[in-house]
């Protein structure tokens, strides 16, 4: 299983950088907004500053919804660099754009998506990764766990080789059973990744092992 993290933040990213884990990036321009990053000269560059502290995949979104606008978007992100994913909403014009990225070789996230019809779509357009949003779903009372095993079904039935890319993480415990249902890649926030590491049983056990060393200590 691939770990992105989802934000904008240049500490965050270097901290789950640093941990020796992260495997790409993934961004919106609500996320951009966040960190007070405006304007499109300050976003791109934002965008080159992140490629510079991970190695792997960085997803940029267009803002466009029309086809034009989004080719023309995606086109300008996918040349600022290698490592950049163009990200594209789960629109009908977005589809027809996937499939256009698709076959000049530029790859792409299909964002937004929220049913295995449209994971199906993304899936069928040549979609590089699709981002169904797990959290989003269980705040109006669905199971988004459910649609990471639909997705997961259809596309082993069919062997496409667009990765899931499991979104809207909000919780180590999503992290975890997204990797039992088989999700390629996890994007969350930093608080995602950092609570794996924590378990009551390792502080106690660790604080005992410190308190019997002190002893070698003559």
């Amino acid at each position: 299983m691939k770990f992105f993290i989802d934000t904008a933040n240049l500490d965050q990213i270097k901290e789950a950088q640093d941990l020796g884990v992260l495997d790409g990036v993934t961004t919106n321009p609500s996320l951009m907004a966040k960190e007070g990053i405006t304007g499109k000269d300050n976003i791109l560059q934002h965008y080159l500053d992140i490629c510079e502290i991970v190695d792997g995949d960085v997803s940029a979104e267009v803002v466009a919804t029309d086809f034009d606008g989004i080719v023309r978007e995606g086109e300008e992100l996918a040349k600022l660099h290698k490592q950049i994913i163009v990200k594209v909403p789960m629109i009908k014009e977005g589809v027809k754009a996937i499939k256009y990225f698709s076959d000049k070789g530029i790859k792409t996230n299909c964002t937004l998506v929220f049913s295995a019809g449209q994971a199906l779509l993304a899936a069928k357009a040549g979609a590089t990764y699709v981002s169904p949003f797990l959290g989003r779903l269980d705040d109006i009372s669905t199971d988004g766990l459910q649609l990471i095993e639909d997705i997961r079904l259809i596309y082993d039935n069919y062997g496409f080789e667009t990765e899931i890319l499991a979104a809207s993480i909000r919780h180590s415990m999503h992290v975890i059973n997204c990797a039992k249902l088989g999700a390629d890649v996890m994007t969350g926030p930093l608080s995602s990744i950092d609570g794996l590491l924590k378990h009551p049983l390792t502080d106690s056990g660790l604080a005992k092992f410190l308190e019997d060393a002190k002893s070698f200590n003559v």
